[in-house]
């Protein structure tokens, strides 16, 4: 995605892959794991999978940025044994979501020019083994594949959500949540934001949209997925699209090349 704001502020969301931008023009600012950041010219934004965080301008004249999303999937592709050798070595996660690093900053600047050129094959796949892997040096901490210890509360929340992954399009209440989760309103809705940085609600319309925008690339109608997901109708599908995402879903579904 390449994209100029100065007013458009993102709703607090996250992404199922990594996300790694550059800022060329001003300054982006947003929250991210409990902290206010900025990224001016020539940072490097680097979110991790699920990592939740806004958006807005931090200047008056706006900025301007690039970025991608790259699935886990190709970090264990790219570097291979660099992460499966030991055995015991997961995915790497990044400590701090601006990095101050001119040659990770010029690795992904060449893989968005090689795929806004729509070069060839060969050569994006080179571009991105050496984006991933200029990013990977800079991570600072790696995930243990055994995961951390879950606790009590962390319990309530996987419980929750995955009542929700199974009813996203569903309109429900919080007294149906929590029942879900086995506990009361209250408890349910501060172990859910503890777990996983939004609200539950957020976290539906969140699922909402990425089945949204899944439907929209294999061709289907806005206003076909917009009753599918669970939107009262299509002006309200693409007004949290915006938000959520920078683009309508039109331009998305065009760019997706589900119109050709």
């Amino acid at each position: 995605m390449h994209a100029y704001f100065r007013v458009h502020r993102y709703h607090p969301h996250s992404h199922d892959a990594y996300s790694f931008g550059v800022t060329e023009i001003g300054v982006q600012a947003f929250r991210c794991r409990g902290a206010n950041r900025a990224s001016a010219t020539g940072m490097v934004m680097a979110f991790n999978p699920d990592d939740p965080h806004d958006g807005h301008s931090g200047a008056e004249l706006g900025f301007e940025y690039r970025i991608a999303h790259i699935g886990p999937e190709l970090f264990t592709d790219v570097l291979g044994d660099a992460l499966r050798g030991g055995g015991r070595m997961g995915l790497p996660l990044f400590r701090e979501p601006v990095i101050h690093d001119e040659r990770a900053a010029q690795a992904l600047l060449r893989l968005f020019a090689t795929m806004e050129a729509r070069s060839g094959r060969l050569e994006r796949d080179e571009c991105l083994a050496e984006a991933v892997v200029a990013m990977a040096r800079r991570a600072g901490v790696t995930e243990d594949p055994r995961g951390p210890r879950v606790s009590a509360a962390a319990r309530v929340a996987e419980r929750a959500r995955d009542w929700l992954e199974e009813r996203y399009a569903t309109d429900v209440d919080a007294e149906e949540l929590a029942r879900a989760a086995g506990c009361s309103r209250y408890v349910m809705y501060r172990a859910f934001l503890a777990r996983y940085g939004l609200a539950p609600s957020d976290y539906q319309r969140q699922r909402r949209l990425r089945e949204a925008r899944r439907l929209l690339r294999h061709g289907v109608s806005l206003a076909e997925a917009a009753g599918a997901v669970g939107f009262a109708d299509q002006s309200h599908l693409t007004r949290w699209f915006v938000r959520y995402f920078g683009i309508t879903p039109g331009a998305y579904r065009r760019a997706a090349g589900a119109d050709m």
